[in-house]
């Protein structure tokens, strides 16, 4: 009797995913109107939507995967990050060669997240890592995170958008004293793409065996039917971090390169534009490559449609995998949600990007940026682990 029972309300979720699944594949279509901006907003929500489901089924949180190993020495998720970085370095020096034959003469491939040099990006990453810390994610995994009932997730995205505000306020003074003047360091530049290629998936290499010595034999895995294998258990974070790496390189050479934060930034400058909070001009941002942000005039946006893609398969997956949760946290989660929130906006604003953006996007093409962010995020982390407890946040 209890089986009969259980059974049907253990289809509900399922059935209900698939009903998602089929609404995101029926929008795509109808976003494919035929003319350029309809193919890129109809490739925008589908590639949106397959990485909520790499997220989802893989874990894979930049903040999660690095506090396994700060605090349990468990190295998977760092090393599935690793693999990613590979593949995705692998297929943009690729496509960089067919837009750009001679890196050599001063041009930067188009669009590619490649940003200045200076101390206010260490700065900014030590912040964004510290926010990851007290929030409990990066934004990418708060988005996703909140498609699996973790509504303690949108007081953290609330505190970036205010975050963001906060940046935009102090990013004059910031460019003045620093940024107009950094240098901005493409490795292909400097190296050719052999030399950049060769450096990059050395020092991959170079990390991925020393956490190695890390990792303890796991147990065999039986064999499984289709259904388990993926809506099982989680998925080993190399499968999701080979899988995104290729997702990367697909993204950029079809419409832009993967991040998740433009369209936050846009929302809270289109907020501040309207209440009368930004200065009257915003020196030099508007004409880096990264995360741009925009005072938005179309409901409709590339970005936007990635980060919708993203929750809403999040959620399909979260359903069918029996990870869906809902759950309004304790008062102290929105708390921490919110102060992290502020310091993932800001951080990100005057980093030109998060650990999608400027740290995958960017090391994939190259960008010592990317390195630079990724180190002094591996810095803030440790710092907000260390920070949590005094906070008395868990």
């Amino acid at each position: 009797m209890t089986a009969s029972i259980t059974a049907p309300r253990a289809t509900l979720p399922i059935a209900t995913a698939g009903l998602i699944a089929i609404a995101l594949l029926a929008w795509s279509w109808q976003l494919a109107d035929g003319s350029n901006e309809g193919r890129a907003f109809s490739y925008s929500l589908a590639s949106g939507a397959l990485f909520g489901l790499l997220l989802q089924r893989s874990r894979f949180c930049f903040f999660c995967v690095t506090r396994d190993f700060v605090e349990r020495r468990v190295p998977d998720g760092l090393l599935g990050l690793l693999a990613a970085l590979a593949v995705g370095t692998l297929g943009y020096h690729a496509v960089f060669g067919a837009f750009l034959p001679d890196p050599s003469g001063g041009r930067l491939p188009p669009d590619a997240h490649i940003g200045p040099l200076s101390w206010v990006l260490a700065l900014a990453a030590t912040v964004f890592g510290i926010g990851m810390a007290i929030s409990g994610s990066c934004i990418s995994a708060h988005l996703y995170r909140l498609g699996e009932g973790n509504f303690a997730s949108l007081a953290a995205l609330a505190g970036a958008l205010l975050g963001f505000a906060l940046g935009f306020l102090s990013w004059n003074p910031l460019y003045l004293a620093a940024l107009q003047e950094a240098p901005v360091l493409w490795l292909p530049g400097r190296l050719g793409y052999g030399g950049s290629l060769l450096l990059q998936l050395a020092l991959l290499g170079t990390l991925a065996a020393w956490l190695l010595r890390y990792r303890q034999a796991g147990s065999r895995t039986e064999a499984q039917g289709l259904w388990s294998l993926l809506f099982g258990a989680r998925w080993p974070t190399w499968v999701g971090g080979v899988l995104i790496g290729g997702l990367a390189v697909l993204a950029y050479f079809r419409v832009a390169p993967l991040g998740v934060t433009a369209e936050l930034g846009s929302l809270a400058r289109t907020g501040a534009d309207s209440l009368g909070w930004l200065p009257q001009r915003l020196e030099g941002l508007d004409g880096f490559s990264g995360c741009a942000t925009v005072v938005k005039e179309t409901l409709l946006s590339n970005n936007g449609l990635f980060v919708i893609g993203l929750m809403i398969a999040a959620w399909a997956s979260a359903l069918a995998a029996g990870d869906f949760r809902p759950s309004s946290g304790a008062p102290r989660d929105w708390l921490r949600g919110l102060l992290g929130g502020v310091l993932l906006g800001w951080g990100s604003l005057l980093a030109l990007g998060c650990t999608v953006g400027t740290l995958l996007s960017g090391v994939m093409a190259g960008a010592a940026s990317g390195w630079m962010f990724g180190l002094f995020c591996l810095v803030g982390i440790v710092l907000g682990l260390k920070l949590r407890p005094l906070l008395r946040l868990g």
